[in-house]
């Protein structure tokens, strides 16, 4: 029965009331934030002393103590290895069991092209592609290489000039042993157990 009431004018002129707004958050004055000091910030310790605390924990250094002319020469050696020839041996294309591990004899056949050095064969080894005599046998590190087996043959080594090579007739336990003994010594060790250096 109400709904059969027409409505006022002035019901009808006023809009259906609107959905009420989300919440938002009241906007109160912001309170001043505390005031925060700049302190200056810790001086970095240099590069250089970080390598040295790296190289403290290994042991032993990468390069050894060398005379400059030691050091000239050990650049001559790496030139010298980039442009020498790969002596091949006569027949090590034709045949595998002379080609496979590189190895060299001299040829000696009295017709060997390659013994009287026809230029479409292998160069011989000749003493002119040698190494400087006095960086010969050094490792490319610089350092003197020793075969070590025993813990007393590590603390005779000079850590400055010479490293220690572990003999691989030595077994895994006793190997771990010398390396954390060439470790304290502050010996390089140049064949090292994979993931321990």
């Amino acid at each position: 029965m109400a709904d059969d009431v027409p409505a006022t004018p002035k019901e009808a002129a006023s809009p259906a009331p609107a959905r009420p707004k989300a919440r938002t958050a009241a906007k109160s004055p912001a309170a001043p934030a505390p005031k925060v000091t700049k302190t200056a910030p810790a001086p970095t310790p240099p590069a250089a002393s970080k390598k040295d605390e790296k190289e403290e924990e290994r042991g032993a250094p990468k390069h050894p103590t060398l005379s400059a002319q030691a050091t000239t020469l050990l650049r001559t050696r790496r030139a010298i290895n980039r442009r020498r020839p790969v002596f091949g041996r006569q027949a090590a294309n034709r045949y595998y069991r002379i080609g496979r591990d590189l190895s060299w004899r001299r040829p000696r056949g009295l017709q060997s092209k390659q013994r009287r050095h026809y230029g479409y064969r292998a160069q011989l080894v000749s003493i002119g592609y040698g190494s400087p005599a006095k960086v010969r046998g050094l490792a490319p590190s610089g350092y003197r290489p020793i075969l070590v087996q025993t813990d007393q043959q590590i603390q005779d080594l000079d850590p400055k000039v010479e490293a220690a090579v572990i003999s691989r007739r030595v077994g895994t336990r006793r190997r771990l042993g010398l390396e954390e003994t060439a470790r304290k010594a502050g010996v390089r060790v140049l064949n090292p157990t994979p993931g321990e250096e």
